[in-house]
């Protein structure tokens, strides 16, 4: 039974802390928050303690892990003090806003053999896969392209993009590692466009985007395609197409349903796609706290790495290079 912390409240913080009590592997010890109105909130839902400071909860010896959800630029912080504490890690991405911090970071976790998985959930997803299971079984013999299109149903609040990096770091950072992922090679060349067509304030506000589009090149020529945007009417739109040199693999949205309905006024009509990635992912983050668990148990590798995070990080760093400057960055 590893007993874990889950550091941060919100709705990411949620998801885990639920998940852990659930997990017949894990008993859930402790949530720290700084704000009592969620975090207490959590623990007395899920009938653990609650801590306003993640600090205390860190150094607690009934504690054998933490997950961490807080705010994107707290993450080096509270890893590296849990790690000095012995205490293993399932930390969100990205590792740091900041690419010389990840990489001091990792340095030093590497210095304490620490045992730390970046929480790239969508890799856990069930139809994600079997895109790579196809993949290694040659399915669609060598991958040459990978297009990945990834739009929110809205903005996220202005306290969350205050904290987040921008676009790139948070919100593209999971396609980047997607693409690393499907590719099954480092991109060594990133080419970005970047544009605020659903709210031009966040230039003034942050110097952050709304919709952008990606293209990029590993060594061996494999091509990838990603395009984000903050806002789609529709819903949550997550879809992966991976083209071979022997066919092609395609995964589609979810909806709640899969009925279409016929009649005189339209056709194929289908009930809207799953509102958010809460949603979405729902057996992603299930997975993910499982294959987390597992490895502690059975003392195997973890699935995911900081390193994983730095990549990812690295192209999102190209890609803000590459709008500011206007040229393709090697990476």
């Amino acid at each position: 039974m590893i007993r874990v912390a889950v550091l941060g409240a919100g709705r990411i913080g949620q998801i885990h802390a639920a998940n852990v009590a659930a997990n017949p592997l894990a008993k859930l010890v402790a949530v720290a928050d700084p704000f009592p109105a969620a975090g207490k909130a959590l623990a007395e839902k899920l009938n653990c303690d609650y801590s306003e400071s993640p600090d205390e909860v860190i150094a607690r010896s009934d504690v054998d892990a933490v997950v961490i959800g807080t705010p994107s630029d707290t993450h080096a912080e509270l890893m590296l003090k849990a790690a000095r504490a012995g205490k293993a890690v399932l930390c969100e991405k990205p590792v740091d806003n900041d690419l010389a911090k990840a990489d001091e970071a990792i340095a030093e976790l590497n210095a304490l053999n620490a045992k730390v998985m970046m929480a790239f959930n969508r890799r856990f997803d069930p139809s994600n896969i079997e895109l790579r299971r196809a993949i290694d079984a040659g399915d669609i013999g060598d991958v040459r392209q990978v297009i990945i299109s990834s739009r929110d149903p809205g903005l996220p609040p202005r306290d969350y993009v205050a904290h987040s990096g921008g676009i790139f770091r948070d919100m593209a950072i999971h396609d980047f590692d997607m693409a690393r992922f499907l590719l099954g090679e480092e991109p060594v060349e990133v080419y970005a466009k970047a544009s605020r067509v659903v709210d031009p304030a966040l230039m003034e506000e942050f110097n952050d985007y709304d919709t952008l589009m990606v293209i990029m090149q590993t060594e061996s020529g494999k091509q990838c395609h990603i395009n984000c945007c903050r806002e789609a009417s529709y819903g949550y739109d997550q879809r992966f197409e991976i083209l071979g040199s022997k066919g092609m693999l395609q995964n589609d949205n979810l909806r709640p349903s899969t009925v279409r309905r016929f009649n005189a006024v339209e056709t194929e009509a289908r009930q809207p796609l799953l509102n958010f990635f809460l949603q979405r992912y729902t057996d992603a983050y299930r997975n993910e706290l499982g294959a987390f668990l597992t490895a502690l148990t059975d003392g195997t590798p973890l699935p995911t790495s900081p390193w994983d995070g730095r990549q990812a990080l690295r192209l999102a760093e190209a890609a803000i290079e590459s709008v500011a400057t206007g040229r393709a960055v090697k990476v």
